[in-house]
Protein backbone atom coordinates (compact mmCIF):
# COMPACT_ATOMS: atom_id res chain seq x y z
CA UNK A 1 0.00 0.00 0.00
CA UNK A 2 2.86 2.41 0.76
CA UNK A 3 3.95 2.39 -2.88
CA UNK A 4 0.38 2.95 -4.07
CA UNK A 5 -0.51 5.89 -1.83
CA UNK A 6 2.56 7.90 -2.79
CA UNK A 7 2.31 7.47 -6.55
CA UNK A 8 1.51 10.58 -8.61
CA UNK A 9 -1.69 10.99 -10.59
CA UNK A 10 0.05 10.16 -13.86
CA UNK A 11 1.17 6.71 -12.68
CA UNK A 12 -2.09 5.90 -10.92
CA UNK A 13 -4.16 6.91 -13.96
CA UNK A 14 -2.04 4.64 -16.15
CA UNK A 15 -2.47 1.76 -13.69
CA UNK A 16 -6.23 2.33 -13.61
CA UNK A 17 -6.47 2.37 -17.39
CA UNK A 18 -4.39 -0.82 -17.60
CA UNK A 19 -6.70 -2.41 -14.99
CA UNK A 20 -3.71 -3.14 -12.75
CA UNK A 21 -5.74 -1.58 -9.94
CA UNK A 22 -9.34 -0.44 -9.62
CA UNK A 23 -10.63 2.89 -8.39
CA UNK A 24 -12.27 1.06 -5.49
CA UNK A 25 -8.94 -0.51 -4.50
CA UNK A 26 -7.19 2.84 -4.69
CA UNK A 27 -9.91 4.50 -2.63
CA UNK A 28 -9.79 1.70 -0.07
CA UNK A 29 -6.04 2.27 0.23
CA UNK A 30 -6.41 5.98 0.99
CA UNK A 31 -9.25 5.27 3.42
CA UNK A 32 -7.09 2.75 5.27
CA UNK A 33 -4.17 5.16 5.30
CA UNK A 34 -6.38 7.98 6.58
CA UNK A 35 -7.68 5.83 9.43
CA UNK A 36 -4.16 4.76 10.31
CA UNK A 37 -2.57 8.22 10.56
CA UNK A 38 -5.21 10.93 10.86
CA UNK A 39 -5.47 10.46 14.60
CA UNK A 40 -1.95 11.84 14.83
CA UNK A 41 -2.26 14.46 12.08
CA UNK A 42 -5.80 15.85 12.46
CA UNK A 43 -5.69 16.71 8.76
CA UNK A 44 -9.35 15.77 8.17
CA UNK A 45 -12.34 17.44 9.78
CA UNK A 46 -14.57 14.67 8.41
CA UNK A 47 -14.79 12.03 5.71
CA UNK A 48 -17.52 9.86 4.21
CA UNK A 49 -16.27 6.35 3.36
CA UNK A 50 -19.50 5.09 1.81
CA UNK A 51 -19.79 8.10 -0.49
CA UNK A 52 -16.15 7.85 -1.61
CA UNK A 53 -16.46 4.13 -2.37
CA UNK A 54 -19.66 4.78 -4.32
CA UNK A 55 -17.85 7.38 -6.42
CA UNK A 56 -14.97 4.94 -7.00
CA UNK A 57 -17.41 2.20 -8.00
CA UNK A 58 -18.99 4.53 -10.54
CA UNK A 59 -15.55 5.24 -11.98
CA UNK A 60 -14.83 1.52 -12.35
CA UNK A 61 -18.20 1.05 -14.02
CA UNK A 62 -17.36 3.75 -16.57
CA UNK A 63 -14.11 2.01 -17.40
CA UNK A 64 -15.81 -1.37 -17.70
CA UNK A 65 -18.42 0.13 -20.06
CA UNK A 66 -15.78 1.83 -22.18
CA UNK A 67 -17.30 5.24 -21.57
CA UNK A 68 -15.43 8.51 -21.93
CA UNK A 69 -13.54 9.45 -18.79
CA UNK A 70 -12.08 12.58 -17.32
CA UNK A 71 -8.47 13.36 -16.52
CA UNK A 72 -8.95 12.50 -12.83
CA UNK A 73 -11.25 9.50 -13.20
CA UNK A 74 -10.94 7.34 -10.09
CA UNK A 75 -8.34 9.60 -8.43
CA UNK A 76 -9.06 10.56 -4.78
CA UNK A 77 -8.91 14.33 -4.26
CA UNK A 78 -9.35 16.00 -0.87
CA UNK A 79 -10.96 19.43 -0.45
CA UNK A 80 -10.22 22.13 2.08
CA UNK A 81 -13.22 22.62 4.34
CA UNK A 82 -14.06 25.99 2.80
CA UNK A 83 -15.07 24.51 -0.58
CA UNK A 84 -18.71 23.45 -0.89
CA UNK A 85 -19.65 19.83 -1.64
CA UNK A 86 -23.36 19.14 -1.75
CA UNK A 87 -24.51 16.99 1.16
CA UNK A 88 -21.18 17.24 2.99
CA UNK A 89 -20.17 19.40 5.99
CA UNK A 90 -18.91 22.88 5.21
CA UNK A 91 -17.48 24.15 8.48
CA UNK A 92 -14.57 26.44 7.54
CA UNK A 93 -13.07 24.89 10.72
CA UNK A 94 -15.27 27.21 12.78
CA UNK A 95 -17.78 26.74 15.56
CA UNK A 96 -19.93 29.18 13.60
CA UNK A 97 -20.52 26.54 10.90
CA UNK A 98 -19.90 23.40 12.94
CA UNK A 99 -23.26 21.84 12.02
CA UNK A 100 -23.68 23.30 8.54
CA UNK A 101 -24.12 20.93 5.56
CA UNK A 102 -23.69 22.43 2.10
CA UNK A 103 -26.84 22.42 -0.05
CA UNK A 104 -24.88 22.84 -3.30
CA UNK A 105 -21.55 22.20 -5.02
CA UNK A 106 -18.86 24.78 -5.60
CA UNK A 107 -17.94 25.22 -9.25
CA UNK A 108 -14.58 23.52 -8.69
CA UNK A 109 -16.42 20.62 -7.05
CA UNK A 110 -18.63 20.24 -10.12
CA UNK A 111 -15.55 20.36 -12.35
CA UNK A 112 -13.78 17.68 -10.31
CA UNK A 113 -16.87 15.50 -10.55
CA UNK A 114 -16.95 15.97 -14.32
CA UNK A 115 -13.29 14.95 -14.42
CA UNK A 116 -14.23 11.76 -12.54
CA UNK A 117 -12.38 12.52 -9.32
CA UNK A 118 -13.31 10.69 -6.13
CA UNK A 119 -13.96 13.48 -3.63
CA UNK A 120 -12.40 12.38 -0.37
CA UNK A 121 -12.80 14.22 2.91
CA UNK A 122 -13.12 17.69 4.35
CA UNK A 123 -9.67 19.01 5.21
CA UNK A 124 -8.72 21.02 8.29
CA UNK A 125 -7.67 24.66 8.00
CA UNK A 126 -7.37 27.85 9.96
CA UNK A 127 -10.82 29.15 10.84
CA UNK A 128 -12.31 30.87 7.79
CA UNK A 129 -8.85 30.47 6.20
CA UNK A 130 -7.39 33.11 8.54
CA UNK A 131 -3.94 32.01 9.66
CA UNK A 132 -0.55 30.63 8.72
CA UNK A 133 -0.34 27.46 10.82
CA UNK A 134 -3.78 25.74 11.03
CA UNK A 135 -3.61 26.36 14.78
CA UNK A 136 -6.70 28.58 14.56
CA UNK A 137 -9.00 25.66 13.68
CA UNK A 138 -11.91 25.17 16.05
CA UNK A 139 -11.30 21.42 15.69
CA UNK A 140 -7.69 21.53 16.85
CA UNK A 141 -4.46 22.11 14.95
CA UNK A 142 -3.34 19.96 12.05
CA UNK A 143 0.16 18.48 12.39
CA UNK A 144 3.09 18.34 9.98
CA UNK A 145 3.77 14.68 9.01
CA UNK A 146 7.51 15.42 8.72
CA UNK A 147 7.64 16.37 12.42
CA UNK A 148 4.61 15.84 14.63
CA UNK A 149 5.64 18.70 16.91
CA UNK A 150 5.42 21.25 14.08
CA UNK A 151 2.73 22.99 12.08
CA UNK A 152 1.95 22.05 8.45
CA UNK A 153 1.50 25.71 7.57
CA UNK A 154 -1.73 27.51 6.90
CA UNK A 155 -4.34 28.25 6.25
CA UNK A 156 -4.58 25.14 4.03
CA UNK A 157 -2.54 23.03 6.47
CA UNK A 158 -4.87 20.06 6.39
CA UNK A 159 -4.70 19.93 2.59
CA UNK A 160 -0.90 19.84 2.73
CA UNK A 161 -0.61 17.41 5.64
CA UNK A 162 -3.13 14.98 4.14
CA UNK A 163 -1.29 14.80 0.83
CA UNK A 164 2.19 14.60 2.36
CA UNK A 165 1.01 11.72 4.58
CA UNK A 166 -0.40 9.69 1.66
CA UNK A 167 -4.05 9.94 2.71
CA UNK A 168 -5.11 11.25 -0.70
CA UNK A 169 -3.59 11.71 -4.16
CA UNK A 170 -4.17 15.46 -4.61
CA UNK A 171 -5.94 18.20 -2.71
CA UNK A 172 -7.43 21.62 -3.21
CA UNK A 173 -6.77 24.60 -1.00
CA UNK A 174 -7.43 28.31 -1.11
CA UNK A 175 -4.76 31.00 -1.15
CA UNK A 176 -5.47 34.52 0.12
CA UNK A 177 -1.95 35.50 1.14
CA UNK A 178 0.11 32.34 0.74
CA UNK A 179 -2.24 29.70 2.13
CA UNK A 180 -1.38 27.14 -0.56
CA UNK A 181 2.28 27.95 -1.19
CA UNK A 182 3.47 28.19 2.42
CA UNK A 183 1.94 24.83 3.53
CA UNK A 184 3.32 23.25 0.34
CA UNK A 185 6.79 24.47 1.30
CA UNK A 186 6.42 23.25 4.90
CA UNK A 187 5.26 19.79 3.77
CA UNK A 188 7.48 19.18 0.72
CA UNK A 189 4.81 19.51 -1.97
CA UNK A 190 3.99 21.42 -5.12
CA UNK A 191 1.40 24.10 -4.37
CA UNK A 192 -0.03 26.39 -7.06
CA UNK A 193 -1.88 29.67 -6.58
CA UNK A 194 -3.40 30.48 -10.01
CA UNK A 195 -3.90 33.95 -11.48
CA UNK A 196 -6.81 35.71 -9.82
CA UNK A 197 -9.93 34.98 -11.87
CA UNK A 198 -8.66 31.82 -13.55
CA UNK A 199 -10.48 29.48 -11.13
CA UNK A 200 -14.04 30.20 -10.03
CA UNK A 201 -14.62 31.23 -6.42
CA UNK A 202 -18.31 30.27 -6.51
CA UNK A 203 -18.89 27.96 -3.55
CA UNK A 204 -15.75 29.06 -1.70
CA UNK A 205 -16.40 30.38 1.80
CA UNK A 206 -15.24 33.97 1.40
CA UNK A 207 -12.41 35.50 3.43
CA UNK A 208 -11.14 38.39 1.27
CA UNK A 209 -12.87 38.31 -2.09
CA UNK A 210 -10.31 40.31 -4.09
CA UNK A 211 -7.48 38.07 -2.85
CA UNK A 212 -8.94 34.55 -2.51
CA UNK A 213 -8.07 31.95 -5.15
CA UNK A 214 -8.53 28.17 -5.22
CA UNK A 215 -5.60 26.03 -6.34
CA UNK A 216 -4.09 22.54 -6.19
CA UNK A 217 -1.59 20.74 -3.98
CA UNK A 218 0.18 17.91 -5.81
CA UNK A 219 3.18 15.59 -5.59
CA UNK A 220 4.61 16.73 -8.92
CA UNK A 221 4.41 19.71 -11.23
CA UNK A 222 2.71 17.56 -13.86
CA UNK A 223 0.05 16.52 -11.34
CA UNK A 224 -0.55 20.18 -10.51
CA UNK A 225 -1.00 20.89 -14.22
CA UNK A 226 -3.56 18.08 -14.49
CA UNK A 227 -5.63 19.32 -11.54
CA UNK A 228 -5.42 22.94 -12.68
CA UNK A 229 -6.69 21.91 -16.10
CA UNK A 230 -9.68 20.27 -14.44
CA UNK A 231 -10.71 23.25 -12.30
CA UNK A 232 -9.80 26.32 -14.40
CA UNK A 233 -12.30 28.13 -16.59
CA UNK A 234 -14.84 30.93 -16.81
CA UNK A 235 -17.89 30.81 -14.57
CA UNK A 236 -20.91 33.11 -14.97
CA UNK A 237 -21.66 32.71 -11.25
CA UNK A 238 -18.37 34.41 -10.28
CA UNK A 239 -18.36 38.07 -11.32
CA UNK A 240 -14.54 38.16 -11.12
CA UNK A 241 -14.08 35.07 -13.29
CA UNK A 242 -11.91 35.78 -16.33
CA UNK A 243 -12.90 34.81 -19.86
CA UNK A 244 -9.83 32.98 -21.08
CA UNK A 245 -9.16 30.00 -23.30
CA UNK A 246 -7.90 27.26 -21.00
CA UNK A 247 -4.95 25.43 -22.55
CA UNK A 248 -4.00 21.82 -21.93
CA UNK A 249 -1.53 22.64 -19.18
CA UNK A 250 -0.14 19.11 -19.04
CA UNK A 251 0.42 18.93 -22.81
CA UNK A 252 2.07 22.34 -22.87
CA UNK A 253 4.67 21.23 -20.32
CA UNK A 254 6.46 19.30 -23.04
CA UNK A 255 6.56 22.18 -25.47
CA UNK A 256 8.16 24.82 -23.27
CA UNK A 257 11.88 24.25 -22.88
CA UNK A 258 13.50 27.57 -22.12
CA UNK A 259 16.06 28.81 -21.40
CA UNK A 260 14.24 31.51 -19.47
CA UNK A 261 15.05 34.88 -18.01
CA UNK A 262 14.61 34.72 -14.24
CA UNK A 263 14.53 37.69 -11.90
CA UNK A 264 15.78 37.55 -8.32
CA UNK A 265 14.05 40.24 -6.22
CA UNK A 266 16.63 41.63 -3.82
CA UNK A 267 13.92 42.47 -1.28
CA UNK A 268 13.21 38.75 -0.79
CA UNK A 269 16.76 37.93 0.31
CA UNK A 270 17.04 40.35 3.21
CA UNK A 271 17.39 40.00 6.98
CA UNK A 272 15.11 37.39 8.52
CA UNK A 273 15.68 34.70 5.89
CA UNK A 274 16.75 31.40 7.45
CA UNK A 275 20.32 30.64 6.27
CA UNK A 276 19.52 27.05 5.26
CA UNK A 277 16.55 28.20 3.19
CA UNK A 278 18.63 30.94 1.61
CA UNK A 279 21.37 28.44 0.71
CA UNK A 280 18.86 25.98 -0.81
CA UNK A 281 17.29 28.68 -2.96
CA UNK A 282 20.73 29.90 -4.05
CA UNK A 283 21.52 26.36 -5.21
CA UNK A 284 18.30 26.37 -7.22
CA UNK A 285 19.32 29.67 -8.80
CA UNK A 286 22.71 28.16 -9.67
CA UNK A 287 20.93 25.21 -11.30
CA UNK A 288 18.91 27.45 -13.59
CA UNK A 289 22.02 29.40 -14.47
CA UNK A 290 23.77 26.12 -15.36
CA UNK A 291 20.90 25.32 -17.74
CA UNK A 292 21.54 28.46 -19.74
CA UNK A 293 18.93 30.67 -18.06
CA UNK A 294 19.70 34.34 -17.72
CA UNK A 295 19.45 35.17 -14.02
CA UNK A 296 19.41 38.83 -13.09
CA UNK A 297 18.63 40.90 -9.98
CA UNK A 298 15.44 42.93 -10.00
CA UNK A 299 13.79 45.22 -7.50
CA UNK A 300 10.23 45.30 -6.19
CA UNK A 301 10.59 48.52 -4.18
CA UNK A 302 7.10 48.53 -2.67
CA UNK A 303 7.60 45.11 -1.06
CA UNK A 304 8.17 46.86 2.26
CA UNK A 305 4.52 47.97 2.21
CA UNK A 306 3.02 44.58 1.32
CA UNK A 307 2.33 43.39 4.85
CA UNK A 308 0.60 46.62 5.93
CA UNK A 309 -1.37 46.84 2.70
CA UNK A 310 -2.47 43.23 2.87
CA UNK A 311 -3.70 43.35 6.45
CA UNK A 312 -5.76 46.45 5.74
CA UNK A 313 -7.41 45.12 2.58
CA UNK A 314 -7.82 41.52 3.78
CA UNK A 315 -9.32 42.46 7.14
CA UNK A 316 -11.63 45.03 5.58
CA UNK A 317 -13.00 42.44 3.15
CA UNK A 318 -13.22 39.85 5.92
CA UNK A 319 -15.25 42.25 8.06
CA UNK A 320 -17.69 42.72 5.19
CA UNK A 321 -17.87 39.05 4.18
CA UNK A 322 -18.35 37.70 7.70
CA UNK A 323 -21.17 40.11 8.51
CA UNK A 324 -23.53 37.46 7.11
CA UNK A 325 -22.91 35.22 10.14
CA UNK A 326 -25.45 36.83 12.45
CA UNK A 327 -27.23 33.90 14.07
CA UNK A 328 -30.35 34.46 11.98
CA UNK A 329 -30.26 32.63 8.66
CA UNK A 330 -27.74 29.84 9.24
CA UNK A 331 -24.74 29.00 11.35
CA UNK A 332 -24.35 29.17 15.12
CA UNK A 333 -27.17 30.85 17.03
CA UNK A 334 -26.84 31.75 20.69
CA UNK A 335 -29.27 29.89 22.93
CA UNK A 336 -30.09 32.88 25.08
CA UNK A 337 -30.47 36.52 24.04
CA UNK A 338 -32.49 39.41 25.39
CA UNK A 339 -33.11 41.14 22.05
CA UNK A 340 -32.00 41.14 18.42
CA UNK A 341 -28.78 43.06 18.98
CA UNK A 342 -27.88 40.78 21.88
CA UNK A 343 -28.53 37.76 19.65
CA UNK A 344 -26.10 39.12 17.05
CA UNK A 345 -23.45 39.84 19.65
CA UNK A 346 -23.74 36.54 21.51
CA UNK A 347 -23.89 34.41 18.37
CA UNK A 348 -20.79 36.02 16.90
CA UNK A 349 -18.89 36.00 20.19
CA UNK A 350 -19.57 32.30 20.66
CA UNK A 351 -19.15 31.27 17.04
CA UNK A 352 -15.92 33.04 16.05
CA UNK A 353 -12.42 32.29 17.36
CA UNK A 354 -9.88 34.85 18.54
CA UNK A 355 -8.05 35.36 15.23
CA UNK A 356 -11.26 35.83 13.26
CA UNK A 357 -12.52 38.33 15.82
CA UNK A 358 -9.21 40.19 15.65
CA UNK A 359 -9.46 40.54 11.87
CA UNK A 360 -13.11 41.56 11.94
CA UNK A 361 -12.31 44.31 14.45
CA UNK A 362 -9.34 45.54 12.40
CA UNK A 363 -11.37 45.49 9.20
CA UNK A 364 -14.33 47.28 10.72
CA UNK A 365 -11.98 49.95 12.04
CA UNK A 366 -10.29 50.67 8.70
CA UNK A 367 -13.69 50.88 6.98
CA UNK A 368 -15.23 53.13 9.60
CA UNK A 369 -16.19 56.75 9.07
CA UNK A 370 -13.17 59.00 9.21
CA UNK A 371 -10.67 56.19 8.60
CA UNK A 372 -11.72 54.80 5.21
CA UNK A 373 -9.64 57.30 3.22
CA UNK A 374 -6.69 57.15 5.60
CA UNK A 375 -6.41 53.36 5.55
CA UNK A 376 -8.49 51.38 3.07
CA UNK A 377 -8.39 53.80 0.15
CA UNK A 378 -4.69 54.44 0.64
CA UNK A 379 -4.00 50.70 0.83
CA UNK A 380 -5.76 50.19 -2.49
CA UNK A 381 -3.53 52.84 -4.07
CA UNK A 382 -0.41 51.15 -2.69
CA UNK A 383 -1.73 47.83 -3.99
CA UNK A 384 -1.64 49.32 -7.48
CA UNK A 385 1.99 50.33 -6.98
CA UNK A 386 2.86 46.79 -5.80
CA UNK A 387 1.30 45.29 -8.93
CA UNK A 388 3.13 47.80 -11.11
CA UNK A 389 6.44 46.69 -9.53
CA UNK A 390 5.81 43.14 -10.72
CA UNK A 391 4.66 44.16 -14.20
CA UNK A 392 7.72 46.39 -14.59
CA UNK A 393 9.97 43.47 -13.66
CA UNK A 394 8.25 41.31 -16.29
CA UNK A 395 9.42 43.67 -18.99
CA UNK A 396 12.88 42.22 -18.32
CA UNK A 397 12.26 38.64 -17.13
CA UNK A 398 9.89 35.73 -17.67
CA UNK A 399 9.40 34.87 -14.00
CA UNK A 400 10.68 35.64 -10.52
CA UNK A 401 12.40 33.18 -8.19
CA UNK A 402 12.25 33.63 -4.40
CA UNK A 403 12.04 31.61 -1.19
CA UNK A 404 8.46 30.58 -0.37
CA UNK A 405 8.82 31.16 3.36
CA UNK A 406 11.55 32.89 5.36
CA UNK A 407 11.58 30.01 7.86
CA UNK A 408 10.90 26.25 7.85
CA UNK A 409 7.93 24.72 9.68
CA UNK A 410 7.86 26.00 13.25
CA UNK A 411 6.74 24.24 16.40
CA UNK A 412 3.08 24.19 17.39
CA UNK A 413 2.50 27.02 19.86
CA UNK A 414 5.82 28.70 19.06
CA UNK A 415 4.37 31.86 17.51
CA UNK A 416 1.86 33.21 19.99
CA UNK A 417 2.42 36.81 18.86
CA UNK A 418 0.08 37.57 15.91
CA UNK A 419 2.61 39.93 14.32
CA UNK A 420 5.28 37.22 14.34
CA UNK A 421 2.80 34.90 12.64
CA UNK A 422 1.90 37.49 10.02
CA UNK A 423 5.56 37.89 9.08
CA UNK A 424 5.62 34.26 7.91
CA UNK A 425 3.69 35.42 4.82
CA UNK A 426 6.11 38.18 3.84
CA UNK A 427 7.20 36.45 0.58
CA UNK A 428 3.74 35.34 -0.55
CA UNK A 429 1.23 38.16 0.09
CA UNK A 430 2.52 40.43 -2.71
CA UNK A 431 1.45 37.82 -5.27
CA UNK A 432 -2.16 37.95 -4.03
CA UNK A 433 -2.19 41.75 -3.96
CA UNK A 434 -0.99 41.74 -7.58
CA UNK A 435 -3.30 38.89 -8.68
CA UNK A 436 -0.42 36.86 -10.13
CA UNK A 437 0.17 33.10 -10.48
CA UNK A 438 2.83 31.54 -8.27
CA UNK A 439 3.83 28.11 -7.08
CA UNK A 440 6.05 26.52 -4.49
CA UNK A 441 8.20 23.57 -5.46
CA UNK A 442 10.40 21.49 -3.11
CA UNK A 443 14.08 22.51 -3.27
CA UNK A 444 15.74 20.78 -0.33
CA UNK A 445 15.66 19.98 3.36
CA UNK A 446 17.06 21.61 6.46
CA UNK A 447 19.69 19.82 8.56
CA UNK A 448 16.78 18.85 10.83
CA UNK A 449 14.94 17.11 7.98
CA UNK A 450 12.30 19.77 7.32
CA UNK A 451 11.24 20.51 3.72
CA UNK A 452 12.25 23.73 1.98
CA UNK A 453 10.29 25.30 -0.86
CA UNK A 454 11.20 27.85 -3.50
CA UNK A 455 8.61 30.12 -5.06
CA UNK A 456 8.29 30.88 -8.75
CA UNK A 457 6.10 33.88 -9.62
CA UNK A 458 4.76 34.09 -13.16
CA UNK A 459 3.09 36.57 -15.46
CA UNK A 460 -0.71 36.89 -15.42
CA UNK A 461 -2.46 33.89 -16.99
CA UNK A 462 0.83 32.30 -18.01
CA UNK A 463 0.49 29.24 -15.80
CA UNK A 464 1.86 27.07 -18.62
CA UNK A 465 5.16 28.91 -18.62
CA UNK A 466 5.35 28.92 -14.84
CA UNK A 467 4.74 25.17 -14.63
CA UNK A 468 7.38 24.49 -17.29
CA UNK A 469 10.01 26.47 -15.39
CA UNK A 470 9.17 24.54 -12.23
CA UNK A 471 9.25 21.17 -13.97
CA UNK A 472 12.70 21.86 -15.40
CA UNK A 473 14.00 22.04 -11.84
CA UNK A 474 11.91 19.13 -10.57
CA UNK A 475 13.15 16.75 -13.28
CA UNK A 476 16.75 17.30 -12.22
CA UNK A 477 16.14 16.76 -8.51
CA UNK A 478 14.47 14.15 -6.34
CA UNK A 479 13.17 16.25 -3.44
CA UNK A 480 9.56 15.57 -4.45
CA UNK A 481 10.06 11.79 -4.27
CA UNK A 482 10.83 11.81 -0.54
CA UNK A 483 8.06 11.10 1.97
CA UNK A 484 7.72 11.35 5.76
CA UNK A 485 7.85 8.17 7.80
CA UNK A 486 4.74 7.81 9.92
Amino acid sequence: MADLIYQPITQLAAALDAKQISAVELTQAVIARTKAVNGRLNAFNSFDEADALAQAGASDARRAAGQGRGALDGIPVGLKDVIAVQGQPLTASSRMLAKFVSPYDATVTQQLKRAGAVLWGRLNCDEFAMGSSTENSAFGPAVNPWDLTRVPGGSSGGSAAALAAGTTVATLGSDTGGSIRQPAAFCGLVGLKPTYGLVSRFGLVAFASSLDQIGPFARTVEDAAIVLGAIAGHDERDSTSYRATIPNYRAELGGRRGPWKLGIPKEYFAAGLDPEIGAAVERAIAFYRSQGCEVKPVSLPHTQYCLDTYYIIATAEASSNLARYDGIRYGHRAAQASDLVDLYARSRAEGFGAEVKRRIILGTYVLSSGYYDAYYLRAQKVRTLIREDFLRAYQEVDALLTPTSPIPAFKIGEKSDPLAMYLCDIYTIGVNLAGLPALSVPCGFTSGGLPIGMQLIGQPFNESGLLAIAQAYERAHDWHTRHPSL
